[in-house]
């Protein structure tokens, strides 16, 4: 009886410092609107015609749990989040010619107040603070925007826009908005802003950065009671849902992309997601899982022995990734590239994967390398732009080489988040144990941990 008093008691205490002790998890920021303002004047600069970017309508998904989350590039150019929005940036006028009214006007939907009854106020075009709260000098309704464009239509012929991707019809949205310019200025050559917007995006600012990494920090949070966590009999799923309890816990508004954890043969599979097998001894499995915080996405993966231990043929495959990932890392740096021509990321984990180790036959394991050794990080988890791009500083993109086995049921997979530097790089997800040694060592001492709780409360 004593034993639960005090046990009761420790509880309490635990929950009371968790309340108290420790510092609120910071808000979701958006960065200052003389950022978005920055990026607005940017990308004007090197168009010779408005451009027109539109948000989501929040009719894309019309499910009882869809939660509104905005356009990327629409968000990057002006950090709003209200559904029904566009933009409009103006350049200089061809020819000399005058063009009256602001440079850029930012469109929204006018207020419902029925709607928001249900859902909440949100700001309007008439709302005396729009200006102030937005960083636009014109906020106008979004049912004028047709008819300002027609009227810009006389003096530029160039339009500028998010168009689908050539031979596709791409998402709804770019595909919906697309033929409503071609209805609303006929005449006008519509030419795609895309390409410029992505580059923008692939250089991340300081404020950007800080928010990825704060979405690094609780998806690294998360790995670890992964690992501490780990043993047979768990459920796939069952480790899926505590980590995303960590992200949301901490502030990420929702997972940065569908959870993968996959056992056993499961860990072979690129992007399973059925998450609904039970893991058992001797499996390795793969977790490729991270939050989103702010808007920016982290891109993490690790690969765990379920037993706390790796197989010697599990141990030998997992350290061949872990070299492939090093020698790439090792070469991230201003000028390198992931993809493309020369000594790339790409080049460097096929070389190193083909050179080491074999399969059962005794071939080369390049074949069981089948996919890209990174991508860019930011607003999307694979942020678009150039992949053949020159590194630069400021960029962040992931590193994961992988070597997926069927017949042996062994999948690894080893991916961290890597921010390029003026003079090399920086592991933003350095704090998260990478080798043989140092996961196995974190598994034990969680595992010590558990057993000790448990023998406490009995």
């Amino acid at each position: 009886m004593k034993r639960r008093i005090i046990a009761a008691a420790a509880l309490a205490a635990t929950v009371w410092m968790l309340i108290v002790c420790v510092p609120a998890a910071h808000a979701r920021f958006r960065q200052p609107n003389s950022e978005y303002q920055e990026r607005r004047s940017r990308l004007a600069a090197g168009a010779d015609g408005p451009v027109v970017v539109f948000g989501y309508t929040g009719h894309e998904d019309a499910s009882e749990v869809a939660i509104f989350f905005q356009e990327e590039s629409f968000y990057y150019l002006t950090g709003s989040s209200q559904p029904g929005a566009a933009v409009v940036l103006l350049p200089k006028a061809p020819n000399g010619k005058a063009t009256d009214g602001p440079s850029e006007i930012l469109y929204l939907a006018p207020r419902d107040l029925k709607k928001e009854r249900w859902e909440g106020p949100q700001l309007g075009p008439d709302d005396p603070a729009a200006s102030e709260k937005t960083g636009f000098a014109e906020v106008r309704s979004f049912d004028k925007m047709e008819g300002d464009l027609q009227k810009l239509s006389g003096t530029y012929s160039n339009f500028y826009t998010l168009l689908p991707p050539k031979g596709e019809e791409g998402y709804p949205h770019l595909g919906n908005w697309t033929a409503w310019m071609h209805r609303v200025v006929p005449n006008a050559k519509l030419k795609d802003i895309g390409y410029a917007i992505f580059a923008m995006r692939q250089v991340k600012s300081p404020g950007e950065l800080a928010l990825l990494q704060k979405a690094v920090d609780l998806s690294v949070d998360a790995h670890l009671d992964a690992m501490k966590r780990m043993r047979p009999g768990l459920f796939e799923y069952q480790v899926s849902a505590r980590m995303k309890e960590i992200h949301e816990f901490g502030g990420c508004s929702r997972e940065a992309y569908s959870p993968i954890v996959g056992t056993g043969l499961n860990s072979t599979v690129l992007h399973y997601a059925r998450l609904d097998d039970q893991i058992e001894d001797g499996d390795v499995v793969v977790i490729d899982v991270a939050g989103e915080y702010g808007g920016y996405a982290a891109d993490i993966t690790r690969t765990l022995p379920a037993s706390g231990k790796f197989a010697a043929r599990q141990r030998e495959i997992y350290e061949i990734v872990l070299g492939a990932q090093n020698a790439a890392i090792d070469a991230v740096k201003p000028g390198a590239r992931m993809y493309g021509e020369g000594h790339t990321l790409q080049e460097i984990t096929q070389k190193y994967i083909d050179s080491h180790g074999k399969d059962k036959n005794g071939k080369s394991l390049l074949p069981y390398y089948i996919h890209g050794v990174s991508h860019h990080l930011g607003l999307d988890v694979h942020d678009p732009g150039e992949r053949d791009r020159k590194l630069e500083p400021g960029m962040v993109i992931t590193v994961e080489p992988g070597i997926y086995i069927p017949e042996e049921k062994i999948g690894v997979r080893i991916e961290d988040d890597v921010l390029v530097t003026k003079d090399g790089h920086q592991l933003l997800t350095a704090r998260l144990p990478r080798s043989v040694d140092e996961v196995e060592k974190v598994m034990a001492e969680g595992r010590a941990a558990s057993l000790s709780s448990a023998a406490g409360g009995n």
